[in-house]
């Protein structure tokens, strides 16, 4: 990946590196703690740079919180992949992504606030979007496989489930993890009597 600051093609130094980690850290912790109203100079406080550092990896305050943003669902992603299609007789790799993805949106509410406001949603976006619908997607096949996941379930379906999720948490009207559970009695195959 290429920075504003570093020609395509060119391999970022690694100093360059280590700055643009230290400020998305940063960022990420101020989000956190604090939504919408950090700014770039704290940022660059925080990380212990100068602002032009930051600007050089991060022009505009949008940009930040969509890479901050992204850094999230990179993480999402990786453990998917990892912790949740590791053991796909189970068939439990569902319920371990939805419980996952709670967990890191009542973690990090000011981030979401953030990114809502800076993007217009906290949602994920092009190719981060279609790396977790493929994950997803893999998840829910080996609930099937497994008859843990009941067969008509999408990838649109278990969006659908977690933009409601992200809604009880951004709101506080309910108990999350209850949500989850109620959910995944929901998404069971269906049996006929």
């Amino acid at each position: 990946m290429s920075t504003p600051s570093t020609p395509a093609g060119r391999k970022p130094r690694a100093d360059a590196e280590r700055n643009r980690a230290r400020v998305l850290a940063a960022a990420r912790a101020l989000f956190e703690e604090r939504g919408d109203e950090v700014q770039m100079p704290e940022v660059a406080r925080a990380a212990g740079v100068g602002i032009g550092t930051v600007y050089r990896h991060f022009p505009t305050r949008q940009s930040l919180v969509e890479a901050a943003a992204e850094l999230r669902f990179a993480e999402i992603l990786r453990f998917a992949r990892t912790d949740c299609l590791r053991d796909p007789e189970s068939g439990q790799g569902l319920a371990r992504y939805l419980c996952n993805v709670g967990q890191i949106l009542a973690e990090d509410q000011g981030l979401s606030a953030a990114a809502a406001a800076a993007v217009g949603s906290s949602a994920p976006r092009g190719e981060m979007l279609a790396q977790l619908e493929l994950a997803v997607g893999t998840l829910i096949d080996q609930g099937r496989s497994a008859g843990t996941l009941r067969s008509d379930l999408t990838v649109a379906d278990v969006y659908t489930l977690v933009g409601a999720l992200s809604a009880i948490i951004r709101t506080g009207s309910g108990d999350w993890r209850r949500f989850i559970d109620l959910a995944l009695d929901g998404l069971r195959p269906r049996r006929d009597n």
